[in-house]
């Protein structure tokens, strides 16, 4: 059922907690579409039990309520009103793919709170210079983010709305479907990830819980990637890790290279034979990077 979650201007977040409650507390910021229970493979926070995890639904996802015309640095707001809720002080971030913009975005926003970062197969802001960020992309994010760039300056307001509904609509029936849609873009490094049997429980669990309710978490997290971000990504002070797979089509590996050059000290991890679903067993990994930061101390 998760746990319900005020904001301070009165919305509904629905959030969760695992693993040690005197650990060292990470919030978990879940991709795009996605939710909650797609932060955590089984059995992971009882393998690493110095660690206290939180993790939200970001609005218009499940249960949690919608913002319309949320921003990327909104994240941070409803961040430290679930790190609250859980009394929660000093916390690390960790964000994959549509979550590793949220992540910087509470690292830059919440200086006084979080403490270290972790952005594991995310995007570039798409003002980035310099940077081409198509180019590499597998044809279905080119097409969702197109259409929320369209609706963005007016060209077609209306079309991302009409094709997330028609596409939600089908994943809720067969939330299976999706995994087959973007199969086209997956390396051949991603296949056998997501065949995996914890991975593939985990995808479909949180898709349909993500769709549930609703298009609309899709729909703004789209809008809110492709439009500004309303923050800096170089006024980031605390470490923050940097994971990439060097496969990867849906998240390509220079908006990574390109966040490393404006991140001040931001510690690149870029990995071989790995694509975007790599990311979902990268966790370990992180964790021993935040304890090498001072987690649990």
């Amino acid at each position: 059922m998760g746990h319900p979650v005020r904001t301070a201007d009165g919305r509904l977040l629905v959030a969760e907690e695992w693993g040690d409650p005197s650990g060292s507390p990470v919030v978990l910021l879940h991709g795009t579409p996605g939710t909650r229970l797609g932060t955590l493979l089984p059995g992971l926070a009882a393998e690493h039990p110095g660690f206290r995890f939180l993790s939200y639904d970001r609005p218009g996802y499940g249960d949690s309520q919608r913002a319309p015309g949320r921003r990327v640095a909104d994240a941070a707001r409803d961040a430290a009103a679930v790190a609250d809720a859980f009394d929660v002080e000093r916390f690390a971030v960790v964000g994959r793919s549509g979550g590793g913009p949220h992540a910087l975005a509470c690292a830059a926003l919440l200086p006084d709170r979080v403490w270290a970062a972790a952005v594991l197969v995310g995007l570039a802001p798409p003002d980035a210079a310099g940077l081409d960020w198509y180019a590499g992309m597998t044809p279905f994010n080119v097409h969702e983010y197109g259409l929320a760039r369209a609706h963005l300056d007016g060209r077609d307001p209306g079309g991302l709305e009409r094709d997330l509904a028609a596409r939600a609509a089908v994943l809720r029936r067969d939330p299976e479907r999706l995994l087959d849609d973007l199969r086209d873009g997956l390396s051949p490094h991603d296949l056998p990830v997501v065949e995996d049997p914890r991975v593939r429980t985990v995808l479909l669990r949180t898709y349909r819980e993500a769709l549930r309710v609703s298009h609309h978490g899709w729909l703004d997290d789209c809008l809110a990637l492709a439009g500004p971000w309303g923050f800096d990504v170089a006024s980031v002070t605390a470490p923050v890790l940097l994971w990439h797979g060097l496969d990867d089509a849906f998240s390509p590996v220079a908006h990574t290279r390109w966040l490393a050059g404006r991140i001040p000290g931001a510690e690149p991890v870029l990995v071989p034979d790995a694509g975007h679903f790599a990311a979902q067993l990268a966790l370990p990994g992180v964790l021993r990077w935040l304890g090498g930061q001072g987690a649990g101390r």
